[in-house]
């Protein structure tokens, strides 16, 4: 880094008198003893004070500086950057190369074309203020994984596109057969918006950001404020994933290799939406909505344009068009590694992706800028004399923003020693300021919230989980929400379907994950769009960058645990309690659905009860173990062993055959993303959608299977326990 020196290595002798009042004052860590939690909570110490903000800026710069794609020119001048700075910093270092199919646009045309004529413009202003935004090499606007597409048809405004906003078409009597949609972004990912529209007869889809949802109704629009300016628009994939398997489009379940088998166009062809789409700006898509007559939308429907929201069909009448260059295109992993001294065939496993749609400084650069400082954290600590007892492997994903690329592919070439030997996957993308968000699996939701306690916010001083706890108690919706709050030890963590790099480890692989990053007071508004780039982060996103140091001290405190832990920080009553509410929430489901059959929910409430008394029972043998002292007395192979089983409860969440309907890339039964929600989650999956979805027979054929994982998922618990 040419443009700062660094004064001089931080010694354990520096603040060693702070460092130890500072430790003195905590109790012992879980999963350490006593002796080995004080001087692991001297090493997290100094490991806190070393990232720096003004570095993180620096990395920013760099990363976001041009464009940078899959396949693009500066993309591979990051990947030289980063190879470089992981080296520097100490890690063994090197890059994984996958080839991957990469859509990107040839044609693109919308126009209105009745009752009166206006051609889209499909395109951004650069803003004069903000530099980077007139940069060469930006991708157009457009969704990738749509097909091929030349149609004309009336149009019709179907609100978010969702499967609910259909039913209220249909008392209308509107039929989207042989009609264009118009749908406006939120409420669910954006490939949800095509593929319901197609369910129903639609021959294409346009998808626009309502000022409403994002734009100047939430505040003020770039370069002014952080918000969405009319001709902002939001790029992004909508590949059928979901229905699918994520990843490259032609490899599913296997490595994307230069020599690998691939499916031919035709076999992936449900990968991709049945319609042509394309996101437009919501100053492209006032013309239309104004050229629509028809009943006057609902209340709840209306945007803010400023302009009478009317469904149609008609009069209006677009034409659209859409065409794609479909190569295969490299996307190049940076792996660093720093092997364990003790147990180095268990791996600690962090990523964040570094490919952007544009320039990319809030998605991703902030987290990527912050994992590159935390790398040099810990390198800084090794060479002070830390070792990690177990291997850290931290990863820059390429390929992320098309379809989580970069970071499937590599699990799936690594699967088998992953699922050996990944003790957990901790990922994290975008980031701002404000509070933290914790998602994952609840096997870590305990060790989630201690990290939290122990980490300040940068703002306030308190811990960043005493802060989350006060807003969320702000936010409760009634009394009877803030008091499950109150009688909580742990704050709930949010349950992960996919959407980021965490997902193959997740849903494929059973690897317990978590998902981190602050928000929720930077605004926003320039999401996948040449907007997002260093003068908007530097202006709204988190401009001092001190949030982005607290993320870097977050996860690296997060990495130092997992790494050093004699046990592993595993703890079962959170998730025997999230499991329990979830099967409740099937009960319920199922009683106040009209028309259900009657339904044997026994089996599976029977294996929630075991799972909550294995959870119990391990709780109460570990405190035992842990106070007697025996626990650390334990040889490292002993310790190995309980290790061992300790991690791979979460693989048992996991069967061969995957999920029903064609899903079977998907083997997590307890979580996956919806079908019909697409990144958000669905809990207990295969039974609740068939639910949902009053598939009765299904879901009543999905209740045994659940249940032997509930059992299996307890069984390792309790061998867990004889270990202790």
């Amino acid at each position: 880094m040419k443009h700062y020196r660094w004064a001089g290595a931080v010694t354990l002798a520096i603040g060693a008198l702070a460092v130890a009042a500072a430790v003195a004052q905590n109790p012992p860590l879980r999963g350490f003893s006593p002796e080995s939690s004080q001087q692991q909570l001297r090493w997290e110490q100094i490991f806190r004070r070393l990232p720096q903000a003004d570095r993180i800026r620096e990395f920013s710069y760099i990363l976001s500086r041009q464009p940078h794609a899959v396949g693009q020119p500066y993309q591979e001048e990051n990947t030289r950057f980063l190879v470089s700075q992981f080296q520097q910093f100490g890690f063994d270092t090197h890059v994984e190369t996958f080839w991957v199919l990469f859509p990107t646009p040839r044609e693109r045309l919308v126009e209105l074309i009745e009752p009166t004529h206006y051609q889209l413009k499909l395109r951004e202003p650069p803003v004069p203020e903000d530099p980077d935004s007139s940069d060469p090499g930006q991708l157009p606007t457009y969704n990738a994984f749509s097909i091929d597409g030349d149609v004309t048809g009336q149009l019709v405004y179907v609100n978010y596109g969702l499967p609910e906003d259909y039913e209220q078409l249909e008392k209308m009597h509107i039929d989207v057969r042989g009609k264009i949609v118009l749908a406006r972004y939120g409420r669910s990912w954006r490939g949800i918006k095509p593929k319901v529209a197609a369910e129903h007869g639609a021959i294409g889809c346009l998808i626009y950001s309502d000022p409403r949802d994002d734009g100047y109704l939430q505040g003020d629009v770039f370069p002014r404020g952080p918000y969405r300016p009319p001709d902002g628009v939001q790029r992004g994939s909508v590949a059928d994933e979901a229905a699918t398997w994520s990843g490259d489009a032609l490899t599913p379940g296997w490595a994307a290799t230069k020599d690998a088998r691939r499916l031919s166009f035709d076999e992936a062809r449900r990968f991709f939406t049945k319609i042509p789409t394309m996101p437009i700006s919501y100053a492209d898509a006032q013309p239309l909505l104004a050229a629509l007559a028809g009943p006057v939308a609902p209340p709840e429907w209306r945007g803010a344009l400023p302009i009478t929201y009317h469904i149609g069909p008609g009069p209006a009448v677009v034409h659209l068009k859409v065409s794609f260059n479909w190569t295969q295109q490299p996307v190049r992993d940076v792996i660093a590694v720093l092997r364990g001294s003790t147990w180095p065939d268990q791996w600690v496993v962090q990523g964040n992706h570094y490919d952007a749609w544009v320039n990319g400084a809030d998605d991703p650069v902030s987290g990527m800028a912050a994992l590159l400082e935390e790398a040099r954290a810990l390198g800084e600590l090794a060479r002070q004399g830390w070792r990690p007892r177990r291997t850290i492997v931290l990863a820059a994903w390429d390929g992320e923003e098309p379809g989580l690329l970069g970071s499937t592919e590599w699990a799936e070439a690594h699967a088998t020693e992953l699922v050996d030997k990944a003790v957990a996957y901790i990922n994290s993308d975008s980031s701002t300021r404000g509070f933290l968000n914790m998602g994952g699996s609840h096997t870590l939701e305990k060790f989630f919230n201690e990290v939290a306690r122990d980490v300040d916010d940068p703002l306030t001083g308190q811990s960043l989980w005493q802060r989350l706890r006060e807003r969320r108690l702000e936010r409760a919706r009634n009394d009877a929400e803030r008091r499950a709050i109150e009688a909580r030890a742990d704050l709930r963590i949010e349950a992960l379907g996919s959407g980021s790099d965490y997902g193959a480890f997740l849903d494929h692989l059973g690897i317990a994950v978590g998902n981190f990053g602050f928000g929720g007071e930077g605004g926003g508004g320039v999401y996948h769009s040449i907007y997002d780039d260093f003068y908007w982060y530097t202006h709204f996103g988190d401009p001092d960058f001190v949030y982005e140091r607290t993320l870097a001290q977050t996860l690296g405190t997060m990495v130092l645990r997992l790494a050093d832990a004699d046990v592993l920080p595993f703890e079962f009553t959170d998730l025997a309690d999230t499991i329990g509410g979830y099967v409740r929430e099937l009960r319920e489901l199922h009683d106040r659905s009209a028309g259900a059959p009657a339904m044997d929910f026994g089996p599976l409430e029977a294996a929630a009860d075991h799972l909550r008394r294995a959870a119990a029972d391990y709780a109460d043998a570990y405190q035992k173990a842990v106070t007697s002292g025996a626990l650390f007395r334990k040889s490292p192979a002993e310790l190995e062993a309980l290790n061992r089983l300790l991690y791979q409860v979460d693989r048992k969440m996991t069967t061969p055959e995957g999920l029903p309907e064609g899903r079977q890339w998907y083997r997590n039964q307890i979580y996956a993303p919806g079908l019909y929600t697409g990144y958000a989650v669905k809990t207990l999956p295969a039974v609740r959608e068939n639910l949902e979805q009053k598939r009765w027979s299904e879901a009543a054929a999905q209740i045994p299977v659940l249940a032997r994982v509930l059992e299996a998922i307890s069984a390792e618990i309790e061998a867990a326990r004889a270990r202790l």
